[in-house]
């Protein structure tokens, strides 16, 4: 048997000859063989780089905090690979490959950009996984998506670090109950759930919540606290004057404060200041402290200083507003979502409690608790820090008596809230006591709110704060 050209499947190229003459059959089959090893090794695995996902308000760069991975590491679907933090929040990236990571393309405190690989995952090609292109066009998770679950039919909802902590503990989420917002999963449920030591999907026991807050109290009295939080501890700086200058990029929170605070500077601010005298709100809250810790929940002063706010805001709306860019247009926002300023390791951090208006004091005081849990574990979403529609600082926890707060745009109005102090006063027949005043600072964006409004605005506030059963009438 004769051909013209042979092609040989042991190598990519032609063979030409004039005439080859008959082909050995076993060399034939070892040929044919060897193509199929070939082919089988190149199937073998897939490397597909997972790209970072847009995700959402604008981000296009963010700084790399944490890796949960390394090179080598098996990873499946839903699995945390990193957590990176933008100018807003912190948000856990999470797998959306079953492989094995190849690559880490950056390190701690480097800044990644949206649509570039964050690492390279070798996928079993036999598997039918997507390929390269279809991680390009899958459209983003948003951050909204990491925090769901969907574990035997029924949807939970988690923060990614809550997730995390129930995985390392073999907790399986669908057997806790939230009790945080629209059945959040919080850590404190997952850490009452490991002391328990049980399966049973039951609410826990008012009793096992109340006895620990109740002994820490009475175990630690509240005078030697409050005198060691007003003693400043000196801090030692041995090499104060020495050493070298040192330049660091402005990134996370503070690159966000950047941005607003110049914003900000466009704003004309109006200041206004007034005293409160809370004596009769802080017998009212020593008598439902108890009643709120026995629901599992803290309640401090801020839930009634923000319902207070929403009710003044029904009557006042133009503090609820925004004002555009070419200032042309106002808009009235229909949910009082008010913010609260806190102090954490990250910097100045404003989440707000979105629509205060149709919430109790009891329901505020939930959102809060969350919020601060959320916001000392650097934890918090880009959902609890967008939205804000009107603010309230409180510097009263830090010492603080006066402030001039300066306004987030877009919002329209702002105030600080100092501490609250034990001072001598007159009653209506002239007799001096104790009294618990608190003094407030307000800013107000002078172009849309004049000085009138934002005194009638303070005076109501005040009266409900003042009188707080007056609070009852306009309730809902």
């Amino acid at each position: 048997v004769c051909i013209h050209r042979v092609r040989s499947c042991s190598s990519i190229r032609f063979i030409k000859s004039k005439y080859v003459c008959v082909f050995d059959k076993s060399a034939l089959k070892f040929s044919h063989q060897q193509r199929l090893f070939r082919t089988s090794a190149v199937s073998c695995g897939q490397i597909v780089q997972f790209k970072l996902s847009d995700i959402g308000e604008g981000i296009t760069e963010v700084t790399v905090k944490e890796w949960y991975v390394k090179e080598g590491d098996s990873v499946s679907q839903f699995d945390s690979i990193c957590e990176v933090q933008s100018d807003k929040a912190s948000v856990t990236i999470t797998s959306r490959y079953d492989g094995i990571i190849r690559k880490l393309h950056y390190s701690i405190d480097d800044t990644a950009f949206v649509g570039k690989p964050l690492v390279d995952i070798e996928i079993d090609a036999s598997k039918g996984v997507a390929s390269e292109e279809d991680v390009v066009e899958t459209p983003p998770m948003s951050h909204e998506e990491h925090t769901h679950q969907e574990i035997k039919g029924h949807k939970t909802l988690a923060t990614p670090a809550v997730r995390r902590l129930a995985m390392e503990n073999n907790i399986k989420l669908s057997e806790v109950v939230g009790t945080g917002k629209d059945n959040r999963i919080l850590k404190e449920d997952i850490l009452n759930y490991l002391a328990k030591q049980t399966g049973a999907i039951l609410p826990p026991s008012p009793k096992a919540e109340i006895v620990p807050p109740l002994q820490k109290t009475e175990a630690v009295p509240a005078a030697p606290k409050d005198k060691a939080r007003k003693m400043p501890v000196p801090v030692s700086r041995p090499i104060a004057f020495s050493g070298k200058d040192r330049t660091e990029p402005v990134t996370g929170f503070q690159k966000a404060m950047v941005k607003t605070m110049s914003a900000a500077l466009k704003i004309p601010h109006f200041g206004y200041s007034d005293e409160v005298d809370l004596t009769q709100l802080v017998q009212l809250r020593e008598e439902l402290k108890p009643l709120a810790e026995m629901r599992g929940v803290k309640l401090s002063f801020m839930p009634f200083f923000i319902k207070a706010a929403s009710l003044g805001l029904l009557q006042y709306p133009i503090l609820n507003a925004s004002l555009d860019e070419n200032c042309q247009n106002v808009t009235y926002k229909a949910s009082h979502n008010i913010g609260v300023a806190m102090d954490t390791e990250q910097g100045l951090i404003v989440p707000n409690v979105k629509n205060v208006q149709v919430c109790s004091v009891f329901d505020i005081a939930v959102e809060l608790n969350r919020l601060q849990s959320l916001g000392s574990a650097g934890q918090l979403g880009t959902s609890d820090l967008t939205g804000g529609t009107f603010t309230l600082s409180n510097i009263g926890t830090i010492g603080g008596t006066y402030a001039k707060p300066v306004i987030l745009p877009p919002e329209v109005a702002i105030g600080a809230l100092g501490k609250i102090q034990v001072l001598p006063r007159f009653n209506g027949k002239g007799e001096v006591f104790k009294a618990q005043i608190m003094h407030v600072s307000w800013s107000a964006d002078h172009r849309i709110i004049d000085g009138a409004t934002m005194a009638r605005f303070s005076n109501l506030w005040k009266s409900y704060l003042e009188n707080p059963a007056s609070m009852l009438l306009d309730l809902k």
